[in-house]
């Protein structure tokens, strides 16, 4: 009597996305999802339709008070249905080649590895950055959950780690990041105060040394050592903005531990 194997079920994935107020960018980012089994939206009681739109995509949709970029992540990838999850942002698409590159894997049944890393390519003012400190960015956005996810205590700047093999694929997950060049600068201030109250708390102090040559080094190591000069005056007006996003947080880490405040009290403060 002979015996066979049954093939082994080819394995499901989980798109996971947070959104707060995405109504103009997440259409685009869910469809660009369309390979995946299961689309999961953690919003953020947004006011807008981003709700309605996220809902007619077909997206499973869960709305959760905000605490912070990677609780609000760890969150979404508990509620999925799959253990292989592909973490987006609403202002993030997934580009053709890349998912080419994704459903290869996952059509080998991902073949041992516990996670993937892929480049981030963002548009900035009507041009893609493809160079300095912008280009490859890669990020680890698709992994077993099983053996990771998004851990540590860092809410800002948060990254996904697993344990086990990383690999690499071809392709770009493109990126959309800023509105407005006014919404930029309100953004990089809110990071650069999240990342020196978190940096702060847990011991790290500023210097005189810091306040003068970490910001130059951020604008000269991008702009000309990583070659940023070579996408124009994008790529200048981008390392300069970098570059005050680093003065603007060792400012703040100086004030904090000189007693002083970086933000406005509550309104029912003095």
């Amino acid at each position: 009597m002979s015996s066979s194997t049954a093939p082994t079920e080819r394995p499901r994935i989980t798109a996971c996305i947070i959104a707060f107020n995405e109504a103009a960018r997440i259409g685009d980012c869910l469809a660009s999802l369309a390979f995946c089994d299961e689309i999961v939206v953690v919003d953020s009681y947004s006011s807008d339709a981003t709700v309605a739109i996220a809902e007619a995509a077909g997206a499973r949709v869960l709305q959760r008070a905000f605490d912070g970029f990677r609780s609000q992540k760890a969150y979404c990838v508990e509620q999925a249905r799959h253990d292989w999850v592909l973490c987006l942002d609403a202002d993030e698409r997934v580009g053709t080649e890349l998912r080419h590159a994704i459903e290869q894997a996952r059509d080998t049944g991902f073949d041992g590895a516990a996670g993937y890393r892929f480049a981030r390519l963002s548009e900035y003012f009507g041009r893609f950055l493809r160079h300095g400190n912008a280009y490859p960015d890669r990020v680890l956005r698709l992994f077993d959950r099983r053996r990771g996810g998004w851990r540590g205590a860092r809410e800002i700047h948060e990254a996904a780690s697993v344990d086990g093999p990383v690999r690499t694929l071809r392709g770009d997950l493109v990126h959309y990041p800023y509105r407005s060049f006014e919404q930029q600068l309100a953004k990089t201030q809110r990071y650069a105060r999240m990342m020196a109250e978190h940096e702060f708390a847990r011991g790290k102090r500023a210097t005189l040394g810091k306040l003068v040559l970490a910001p130059a080094w951020r604008f000269w190591r991008g702009w000309l050592l990583r070659g940023g000069f070579r996408d124009g005056w994008h790529g200048l007006v981008y390392a300069y903005v970098r570059a005050n996003y680093v003065r603007q947080k060792t400012i703040m880490l100086w004030l904090l531990q000189n007693g002083r405040n970086v933000a406005d009290p509550p309104r029912d403060q003095p």
